[in-house]
């Protein structure tokens, strides 16, 4: 399957591995996300089966496939392994993702994929200054951006709160773990974002992540000089943002301009 302006992209996570057909026009997904669960171990093999076998139920045959992946990611190469097995650490994901599934691949960390979606489609769009969006989800991805141009792969959710690394005690799989309910978890997340607006002092900061969706049950607890929105894409904006990162070039004109100088030596 394959149609101008059409992408398939994946957005690999702690717990499962989506994907959906993206229309780069509209900046939405055009089909219904399909996924499957991260396997464990999360080795490159055992994940580039899984993706193969997505890539087969969407009858994809035209062009590089899109994937956000939770790792500091540079050139394709994979740096970190917080929520994936140790053994992507310094290898290619590109290369080894083409290698298994016999198709040409475009990886991005995925919270950096998911900011990107929300510059040029959501809550981020024609924002200047410095923009920070986390997601919160397993962990705590986060995406910066200053005067619309990508920071690429910063780990705000691994800095020092209380002793521990943030997103132990404040990212959604630590509110289930600690059985908190919506609002003693964002009580203490104010907490968190205070102390990351102390350091980066944001213009804006954009919550996203599987969250997102849950914002009425929680924004009322963040702090009134906090410059807190929710994410307009949700939990879709990894997956659609991976896709605006590998095709720029399907984009309608105005936002490709914009999006190539955002990504230009990020």
């Amino acid at each position: 399957m394959g149609r101008k302006n059409l992408v398939l992209s994946f957005d690999v996570g702690a717990t499962g591995i989506k994907a959906g057909m993206v229309d780069l026009v509209k900046g939405e997904l055009i089909t219904d996300k399909y996924k499957l669960a991260t396997p464990h171990p999360a080795t490159p093999k055992a994940i580039g089966n899984k993706i193969r076998e997505i890539i087969k139920v969407f009858k994809w045959d035209s062009g590089k496939v899109a994937c956000g992946f939770p790792s500091v990611v540079r050139d394709g190469v994979c740096y970190s392994a917080a929520n994936i097995d140790s053994s992507w650490v310094h290898i290619n994901a590109e290369e080894v993702l083409e290698e298994i599934t016999g198709y040409p691949f475009s990886v991005i960390n995925d919270a950096d994929a998911a900011g990107i979606a929300e510059m040029t489609y959501g809550n981020g769009l024609d924002e200047t200054g410095t923009v920070l969006l986390l997601t919160l989800g397993t962990g705590i991805g986060s995406a910066l951006f200053i005067d619309g141009k990508l920071v690429p792969n910063t780990e705000l959710g691994h800095i020092e709160f209380r002793g521990d690394i943030a997103e132990n005690s404040v990212s959604n799989r630590a509110r289930k773990d600690r059985m908190l309910d919506y609002a003693e978890w964002a009580e203490e997340l104010n907490e968190y974002l205070l102390y990351v607006k102390k350091i980066l002092s944001p213009k804006l900061i954009i919550l996203g992540g599987g969250v997102s969706k849950r914002w009425n049950l929680y924004s009322h607890m963040f702090s009134p000089d906090l410059p807190v929105i929710n994410a307009k894409l949700y939990n879709d904006a990894g997956i659609i943002g991976a896709a605006v990162y590998a095709h720029p070039e399907l984009l309608p004109d105005d936002l490709k301009i914009k999006v190539i100088s955002a990504l230009t030596d990020s």
